[in-house]
């Protein structure tokens, strides 16, 4: 019997809050969900053994903060993932505990590494594997669309493509037309 509540804590990870508290106010733990259960214990089994290390692009993929591994690998070369505060290359080893963050598609994600995994496991797994610590993403509203034009308006005069191009360089994308620029492609 001991054995299974052995299994049963080393399936749910060190970390888990999801007890309810019972009469007489003890803990019960809720029973996991076979499939989530199933998938935590295939993903500690593909996960590095004692003393292997993850490379950072690996496991932000792996954790489904990106895409795919190329598009982290790019990310780091490009100075957009820092780990415990320094810029980081691709073949960076993360451990547990380090905080990572990553600026991605306009907004940045902090989050602490909980459990290190190699392979891309299901959303609920990949949840699992991270604490997220990130500031919340901003309103849809507050983020004004610049340059939709009417539908039948025709092409854009010259006039107009100057005032789309001044609206995208303050939205802070640049590109021509934006500050430091000599007006040529």
């Amino acid at each position: 019997m001991a054995s299974e509540g052995a299994e049963y804590d080393r399936t749910r990870g060190a970390g888990d809050t999801a007890e309810a508290t019972g009469e007489g106010g003890r803990e019960t733990a809720a029973p996991p969900d076979p499939k989530i259960a199933a998938a935590v214990a295939a993903a500690e089994a593909a996960g590095p053994q004692h003393g292997e290390t993850v490379r950072i692009d690996s496991w932000i993929w792996s954790v489904r903060l990106v895409k795919t591994r190329s598009l982290g690998a790019t990310a780091c070369r490009g100075g957009h993932v820092r780990v415990n505060g320094e810029r980081v290359k691709p073949a960076h080893s993360v451990r547990v505990g380090d905080e990572v963050r990553l600026r991605h598609e306009g907004r940045e994600r902090v989050v602490v590494v909980k459990r290190l995994i190699r392979k891309r496991v299901g959303a609920p797994v990949a949840a699992q594997c991270y604490i997220d610590n990130s500031p919340p993403p901003p309103p849809r509203e507050a983020v004004a669309p610049a340059g939709i034009r009417d539908r039948g308006a025709g092409r854009p005069t010259k006039r107009d493509r100057r005032e789309l191009e001044r609206l995208r360089a303050l939205g802070g994308r640049g590109g021509p037309g934006g500050p430091g620029s000599t007006g040529r492609p």
